[in-house]
C-alpha cells in the first residue's frame, strides 16, 4: 500500500491506496487557526504532526486497509502541504530523530498579511518587481515565505538569532517522520529564494535578502526519497520503520497530480478554502513572462520529477477567498443551514443573480490583484434580492475571478484546452457548470476525490520504486468520470464584464476602508 498525508489549513487528510490507485482507507484530524491580530494567521506546527499522525491511524484502521496487510503494507509514504508556511526551528531540530524537533514561535501561514512592508523592501532590494520575478519567478507578495521571515527578523529579532532552520509545513512534518531536513523544488518556489528554473536555491537571492543560507534546507525533487522513517515515528504513525518518505510537495502541485494534471494542454482549477488555477507547463519561467503585471501569476516548479530526472514546471494564479468565500457567507447570512439548502436556493436564480455583484477578496487578494488592501462586498443591492441571491453572487464572484486568473494564463502563452476541477466547492453541480460557462472550456470531475493527499500516495510510491513515474502512475490511475462543456449562450458574458471593473472602480475607497480597519 501506499500512504498520502496532506497538512492542508484547517486539518490533516490521510489517504491509503494500492498501487492501482484504489483508495482503501481514509482519515483526517482538525486543527485550529489563531488569527491574534487583524490580518495575522498563524498555526502550532506540532499540530500538524498530531494531526497527521490521527489522520493516519484512521485511514490504517479501514476495514479494507486491514484486509490489505495495515500499516506493516505502507511501502512508500508521501507529503502534500499548504504552501508558504513559516516553520522556524532551533539547533536541536538538526540533531535526534525529529522527535524533539519543537518550532520557535507558531508557524505564519499562507493566508498572513502582515508583511507588506518587507515585501516592498524585498523588490526595491532586487531593483523592481520585474527584476525579482526574472530572479526567482514571483513577485514578492504577502502570503510568500521569505516575507515572514524578514518580518520575523525585524520584529522578533530574538526569535530569528536562534534560528538554524526554515521549514515549509509539510517538512516540518517530514523532519518529525525521518529526523531529516529537506524540502522539494515545487513547494521551494514559493519561498521566494529559488532560482525556478534551475530547481536549486539561488544565490542572489539569498544575497539580496542578506540571510544565511545554511538556515535553509537542501532541495530534492518531489518523487525522490528524502528519508526513510525512524523507529520512533514509525510507532506513532503504525508503521514499518524505513519505510522511504517522498520529499512531496505543496498542495497546488499534489493536488494537479491526483487530479491527473501532468501534461500541456490541461488545467487544475480548485475550489478549495483558496481559488486556484494550476496550468502544467513544459518551459521555464523565463519564457512565460506576464507584462502587463508582472508577477500576478506564480511560475514554480512542478512535481513530476523523481531521483531520476527533474520534472516540469508549472503556472498558478491564486484567489484567497474561493470555498472560503461561501463558507464566510453561511456562517454570516445563514448559520446553522447546510450547503446543499443554500446551493438549492442559488440555483433558482438567474445567472447574472439579478443584478448583484459580489468582490470575494475577503482576506486581501494575491491574483488577478497582488493587493493585500482589497476588499470584498456586495455591489448592486436592491430591496428585491434576497439570501439566494446573496449566495448566487458569490458562487459567481468566484468564478469571474477564477475566469479572469484563466485568461492571464492563456494571455502568456500557457494553452489551456480543458480543465479539471477540485477542491470542496468543486462537489456542487452548480458551480461545476458555472466554471465551465466563465473558464470557456470542459470541466471535468475525476475518479479520485481525495486529491492532495492521493497525489502525495503517488509521488510515495515513486519514490518507493513501486511506481514508474508520475506521469505514468496518473495514466494507469485517473481518469474522468464527468465533464461539462460551456454554455454556447455565455450567459455570464455582461455579468462578468460588470464585474470586471469593480475592483479599478472602487480602488480608492478600498484603501480608505483598509486604514479604518487597521486603526
Amino acid at each position: 500500500m501506499l500512504l498520502g498525508i496532506d497538512i492542508g489549513t484547517s486539518a490533516a487528510k490521510a489517504v491509503v491506496c494500492d498501487a492501482t490507485g484504489r483508495v482503501l482507507g481514509t482519515g483526517s484530524a482538525e486543527y485550529p487557526i489563531s488569527r491574534p491580530h487583524p490580518g495575522w494567521s498563524e498555526q502550532d506546527p506540532r499540530h500538524w504532526w498530531a494531526g497527521a499522525v490521527a489522520a493516519t491511524r484512521a485511514a490504517l484502521a479501514s476495514e479494507s486497509a486491514v484486509r490489505a496487510g495495515g500499516g506493516a503494507a505502507v511501502a512508500g509514504v508521501g507529503l502534500s502541504g499548504q504552501m508558504h508556511g513559516c516553520v522556524l526551528l532551533g539547533g536541536d531540530a538538526l540533531v535526534g530523530d525529529g522527535r524533539d524537533a519543537v518550532p520557535l514561535r507558531p508557524a505564519i501561514l499562507w493566508n498572513d498579511q502582515r508583511t507588506a512592508r518587507e515585501c516592498a523592501e524585498i523588490e526595491a532590494r532586487a531593483g523592481g518587481r520585474a527584476a525579482l520575478v526574472g530572479l526567482v519567478g514571483n513577485a514578492a507578495l504577502p502570503g510568500f515565505t521569505l516575507p515572514k521571515l524578514l518580518w520575523v527578523r525585524r520584529h522578533e529579532p530574538d526569535v530569528f538569532a536562534r534560528t538554524r532552520l526554515v521549514l515549509l509545513p509539510k517538512d516540518y512534518v517530514r523532519l518529525r517522520m525521518t529526523g531529516l531536513a529537506a524540502t522539494d523544488a515545487g513547494d521551494a518556489s514559493g519561498v521566494l529564494l529559488l532560482d525556478v528554473d534551475r530547481r536549486a536555491w539561488s544565490a542572489r537571492a539569498i544575497e539580496l535578502a542578506g540571510i544565511d543560507p545554511a538556515i535553509l534546507p537542501r532541495v530534492v525533487e518531489s518523487g525522490a526519497a528524502a528519508g526513510g522513517l525512524t523507529a520512533w515515528a514509525a510507532s506513532e504513525l503504525r508503521l514499518r520503520a524505513g519505510v522511504p518518505v517522498a520529499a512531496g510537495s505543496g498542495d497546488n502541485q499534489c493536488g494537479a497530480i491526483g487530479a491527473g494534471v501532468v501534461r500541456p494542454g490541461l488545467a487544475l482549477t480548485t475550489l478549495g478554502t483558496s481559488g486556484v488555477v494550476y496550468a502544467h507547463a513544459e518551459a521555464p519561467h523565463r519564457d512565460l513572462a506576464d507584462p502587463a503585471r508582472p508577477g500576478r501569476l506564480h511560475t514554480m516548479a512542478c512535481a513530476t520529477g523523481d531521483a531520476t530526472r527533474p520534472g516540469a514546471w508549472c503556472v498558478t494564479g491564486c484567489m484567497l477567498s474561493a470555498a472560503g468565500a461561501l463558507q464566510w457567507c453561511r456562517d454570516t447570512i445563514a448559520p446553522g443551514v447546510g450547503y446543499d439548502d443554500l446551493l438549492a436556493q442559488a440555483a433558482r436564480v438567474r445567472p447574472g443573480s439579478d443584478g448583484l455583484a459580489f468582490l470575494p477578496h475577503l482576506t486581501g487578494e494575491r491574483c488577478p490583484y497582488p493587493d493585500p488592501d482589497a476588499r470584498g462586498g456586495w455591489i448592486g443591492l436592491t430591496a428585491r434580492h434576497e439570501r439566494a441571491h446573496l449566495v448566487r453572487s458569490v458562487l459567481e464572484g468566484v468564478a469571474f475571478t477564477l475566469a479572469r486568473i484563466m485568461a492571464i494564463v492563456r494571455e502568456i502563452g500557457v494553452p489551456v484546452q480543458a480543465s479539471r476541477v477540485g477542491g470542496g466547492g468543486a462537489r456542487s453541480p452548480l458551480w461545476r457548470q458555472m466554471l465551465a460557462d466563465c473558464l470557456r472550456c470542459p470541466i471535468a470531475s475525476t475518479n479520485t476525490e481525495d486529491g492532495p493527499a492521493l497525489g502525495a500516495a503517488i509521488l510515495g510510491g515513486v519514490a518507493a520504486g513501486v511506481l514508474p513515474t508520475v506521469e505514468a502512475a496518473c495514466d494507469a490511475m485517473i481518469r474522468q468520470t464527468e465533464v461539462l462543456s460551456p454554455d454556447a449562450s455565455e450567459p455570464y458574458a455582461e455579468a462578468m464584464a460588470a464585474h470586471a471593473r469593480l475592483y479599478d472602480d472602487l480602488y480608492d475607497a478600498t484603501r480608505l476602508l483598509a486604514r479604518l480597519e487597521h486603526g
